[in-house]
């Protein structure tokens, strides 16, 4: 019996062992994809450095400052992602075609259920320096999946960025460290995953003697922001002209990824003796890039505001993590930094009614038309966003006011055409060329009590 086939064994034994559970998981998350709670998503994250409630505790810190009130939020996220791949043909020549005319890709809906509390934490300190706290948590498949996980080839392509996203969580707070200047740190927190599978198994795959360890560690990222009102800079309380109702804001994410490794040492009495085949495995998926976003604010009335954003998403950095990467290795995909523009608006109607919207534009970072075996598509994207609040001041039971949120985001992926390579041997490349294209609909709900 060679080896190829034992090496195969070991890994069936392994993954059907330490894989049994649904996957579909995504190279993104939920905050940067689509945004964390309505107003995110349905201003398409243009709003979202500037946004009061908890969600700033991921895209700026500083911004929880905005509110002395404390909130309790939970929230529905769901996203549909309606993504076709069309043949364009065997440039090579002969060979059946793989994927039929206005194939559907098979990629699993965003089923998030989210929940973030924000809290006071000022009578903490001797000073007058407001200090709060916040942490958000979400969970895939409303709350029964927490670690969506997959990393795989794929001989029809698979897209890059969509699908179930893992288990999302957030932790930190804000700080006013003088009048119109406020700053926020907090980690985002996601999990390296590592397995040990020791057996025994007979010809048939059957296994015995097994050992299994598994154990997970998190891996902590920074998010760091400043964010300053300039009429309380220059002017104090009083009226500063054009100055007044001015914000800016910076704010820093790091990287963040899911990683998995696995080991397998599989001995057959009689065929492989002891010390026997070890397969060696170690994958990431749900990457994301540091990205650093600078956004601008500016309240043109009461009851109106407008605010722009541009993010940097490096994501060339993530040619090192697959070349380490041992199941997409042989890929060498290719990408690029890029940046992400977002313009939106929010209008108050009455004291009970706000209406917002945003629009964004994402090129996609992904360079390269080939990436044999595991086969990437990835694409241009428009995004929109439209969304509302309505805010009861005095409801029932509660002695302060509720707020209930609706967003809603469509995202148009332009057409692209890409490659399907293979490095399997005695198969003339690209052996298909197919143009990928779709929407995305995206709903978001929320709850929001204060306290």
């Amino acid at each position: 019996m060679s080896v190829k086939p034992l090496r195969r064994l070991g890994a069936a034994a392994l993954f059907s062992t330490l894989l049994t559970a649904p996957a579909f998981a995504a190279m993104g998350n939920t905050a940067s994809t689509y945004g964390l709670l309505p107003v995110d998503v349905g201003s398409a994250q243009a709003l979202s450095l500037f946004n009061t409630q908890a969600s700033a505790l991921y895209y700026n810190p500083a911004y929880l400052t905005q509110d002395p009130r404390g909130e309790l939020t939970v929230g529905l996220l769901h996203g549909e992602h309606d993504l076709m791949v069309t043949s364009n043909g065997n440039p090579s020549g002969g060979g059946a075609a793989v994927i039929r005319d206005g194939d559907k890709a098979n990629v699993a809906d965003t089923q998030q259920q989210i929940i973030a509390l924000k809290t006071d934490l000022t009578d903490m300190l001797k000073g007058d320096h407001p200090l709060y706290f916040a942490i958000i948590a979400g969970v895939e498949k409303y709350g029964e999946e927490m670690l969506a996980f997959e990393s795989k080839n794929s001989r029809e392509g698979q897209f890059m960025q969509y699908g179930r996203q893992p288990l999302f969580l957030n932790l930190g707070g804000g700080l006013e460290i003088a009048n119109g200047i406020s700053t926020g740190a907090s980690a985002h927190i996601s999990l390296r995953s590592e397995a040990t599978l020791i057996a025994s198994a007979d010809l048939a795959g059957v296994t015995q003697y097994e050992e299994l360890t598994v154990s997970a560690k998190p891996i902590i990222r920074p998010v760091l922001s400043m964010n300053l009102e300039w009429d309380k800079i220059f002017c104090g309380n009083e009226d500063c002209g054009v100055f007044s109702g001015l914000e800016t804001a910076v704010a820093f994410r790091g990287h963040t990824e899911a990683r998995t490794a696995v080991e397998s040492n599989l001995t057959i009495p009689g065929t492989v003796l002891d010390p026997g085949i070890t397969v060696l495995i170690d994958t990431i998926d749900s990457y994301q890039p540091d990205i650093l976003s600078a956004g601008i604010q500016y309240q043109l009335f009461d009851n109106f505001r407008v605010a722009a954003s541009v993010e940097q998403q490096n994501w060339s950095d993530l040619e090192d993590q697959l070349a380490r990467d041992t199941v997409k290795d042989q890929a060498f995909a290719q990408f690029k930094d890029v940046m992400v523009p977002r313009v939106g608006a929010e209008w108050s109607v009455n004291d009970h009614i706000k209406l917002f919207g945003g629009v964004a534009y994402q090129e996609s970072p992904l360079e390269s038309i080939q990436t044999p075996d595991v086969n990437y598509f990835d694409n241009d994207r428009m995004i929109f966003g439209v969304g509302s609040a309505l805010i009861i001041k005095n409801p029932p039971i509660l002695a302060y006011p509720m707020r209930l949120d609706f967003g809603y985001q469509f995202q148009q992926l332009e057409q692209r055409d890409f490659e399907l390579t293979t490095t399997r041997p005695g198969v003339a490349n690209p052996y298909e060329s197919v143009s990928t294209e779709g929407d995305v609909h995206v709903f978001s709900g929320s709850l929001t009590l204060k306290f």
